[in-house]
């Protein structure tokens, strides 16, 4: 099952049961590279589901002691294009290394 790291709204029950469904299992975990800041954020679908007008968003820097804190969240192929239509255009989904081991998709800015 693919590994989407989450550091922002994808990490809210509320904001999961809207985009997949479910409530979504995970762990915590750092994704190393990357520095965190934040975005203001447009659409109405993603406003009316997560009620936040800025999210955050990540910049690659390639610099292993950036590192930005979150969840190692389990999804299914289908649950990753449904967080593809969450995601808007300023962000891109991208694999990066975790601290614990291996690598997630992110979104990341585009």
């Amino acid at each position: 099952m693919p590994l989407l790291f989450s550091y922002g709204t994808l990490r809210e029950p509320a904001v999961q049961r809207a985009t997949f469904g479910r409530e979504l299992t995970g762990h915590p975990d750092t994704l190393l590279g990357y520095r965190r800041s934040l975005l203001e954020i447009n659409d109405p679908h993603v406003l009316a589901v997560s009620g936040q007008t800025h999210h955050p968003i990540l910049t690659a820097t390639g610099d292993p002691a950036d590192t930005v804190d979150g969840t190692a969240l389990e999804v299914t192929e289908a649950e990753l294009l449904a967080a593809d239509e969450y995601e808007v255009d300023d962000y891109r989904r991208v694999r990066a290394p975790l601290a614990g081991g291996g690598t997630a998709w992110v979104y990341v800015r585009a």
